[in-house]
């Protein structure tokens, strides 16, 4: 039974919701977050990424880049730009991105639900971005992102949803990217009960995305228990900041590999060791639509297709036969080299939402020698696989629209 509540949100008055909204830290870089927060002072980057208010050879896990968004946020918050909420409010989160619409609960989910596995996880962490995001969460003394949550859609969730969302919104905007962000308070004590009593009634919560957050969660409240005598299992960090939406509405894509080189095969070895898994198609433009189990290939300039070997895979392991281990198993690792993708520095991961544009970009620009286009993992086998605690490649999904960041922060103290 998932236990969740409300929160006081601390969050940007009406007129600078826009001017405050940011991407995610981990979908950019240092220099695209300056780029981004250019001229805009009150971009909820300098919270999220403060490096980019310190000199450019900065080491980004320097007790400075903590310490600044630690000052940052103090300053967002004396100067106005955030505001706190004065009772605990739920708040219903919806975007829309062309014919994608996900309408979400903006909740303070329980570290005790993370660590007895009420909610599944199917990602590991590293080590290096799991500490990164406990000195973050820790010296801003608030969770300043959520982490993305689903469930198994119900009626009981939708007819609540349902009711806020007829209701006059606070914040309704668009950003650059075209994608629409429209946010309701939910100040009423009935509707609060009634969404935590039907969060109760739900066995499971799933990790979409933000799997290091989630972690990092749990070790700060283990730090904050450790230090803090008179705990008692009611403060705030025993909670952190979720957004919860039914599995009915997520959009997953794909997430594409680029590989800086062929190992030291020639280009003709390299495809004779290929086709011993896949069978190779050489294409005149790129395939449009692919299917599970079919793969792109740009490689010298031109697109192949990869279509698996039925007897590559063994089709009834729920994580044998996901694309991204198709793949992994049966080229990238035995004839790339790459036998750890979460930390072999010659494999690029590509977001689907760049498109297969930005494939060809990499590999026409010499800095990769070959890249991949796969299809997207689904929510049912992300859940499937949760269930069954077993655990997914890194960089196996990716969702859109990406949940904007500073539209409500997360006290701890």
């Amino acid at each position: 039974m998932a236990i969740v509540k409300p929160f006081r949100g601390l969050r940007p008055p009406v007129a600078l919701a826009d001017k405050v909204a940011a991407l995610p830290y981990d979908v950019m870089n240092t220099e695209e977050a300056r780029a981004m927060a250019l001229g805009n002072s009150r971009s909820f980057l300098h919270i999220s990424r403060p490096e980019i208010d310190l000199p450019a050879d900065m080491d980004i896990h320097a007790e400075p880049v903590y310490r600044q968004g630690q000052e940052n946020l103090a300053a967002f918050i004396k100067s106005g730009v955030l505001i706190q909420d004065s009772c605990e409010c739920y708040y219903v989160y919806r975007q829309k991105m062309g014919s994608v619409v996900q309408t979400g609960l903006v909740a303070c989910s329980a570290v005790d639900d993370y660590q007895s596995g009420v909610i599944k996880k199917h990602e590991l962490t590293r080590a290096d971005k799991e500490e990164d995001r406990v000195k973050h969460i820790d010296y801003l003394d608030a969770n300043d992102e959520p982490v993305f949550y689903t469930f198994r859609h119900n009626q009981t969730m939708a007819a609540l949803l349902k009711t806020v969302t007829t209701a006059t919104p606070e914040y309704d905007f668009t950003t650059d990217d075209g994608v629409s962000h429209t946010l309701w308070v939910v100040r009423d004590t009935q509707l609060i009960a009634e969404f935590t009593t039907a969060l109760h009634d739900i066995a499971t919560l799933y990790v979409a995305d933000g799997h290091h957050r989630s972690a990092a969660a749990s070790r700060v409240r283990e730090l904050r228990k450790a230090a803090n005598p008179s705990h008692d299992g009611t403060e705030e960090y025993n909670y952190f900041l979720t957004v919860i939406f039914p599995d009915t509405e997520l959009n997953i894509m794909s997430y594409n590999r680029a590989v800086k080189d062929l190992h030291g095969h020639s280009l003709a070895e390299f495809m004779t060791l290929v086709s011993r898994s896949f069978e190779i198609t050489p294409l005149t433009s790129r395939r449009e639509g692919l299917e599970r189990h079919l793969f792109g290939m740009y490689l010298d300039g031109k697109w192949y297709e990869l279509a698996a070997r039925e007897e590559s895979f063994d089709a009834d392991d729920p994580v044998a036969c996901l694309d991204v281990s198709i793949l992994q198993n049966n080229l990238l690792s035995p004839v790339l080299g790459i036998r750890n993708p979460r930390i072999d520095q010659r494999i690029h991961f590509v977001g689907g939402i760049r498109g297969a544009a930005e494939l060809e970009r990499l590999v026409d620009s010499g800095e990769y020698e070959v890249a991949f286009e796969l299809f997207h993992t689904t929510i049912d086998e992300l859940m499937a696989l949760a269930d069954a605690e077993k655990i997914m490649p890194p960089k196996s999904t990716w969702f859109e629209p990406k949940l904007r960041s500073g539209l409500f922060v997360h006290q701890l103290s």
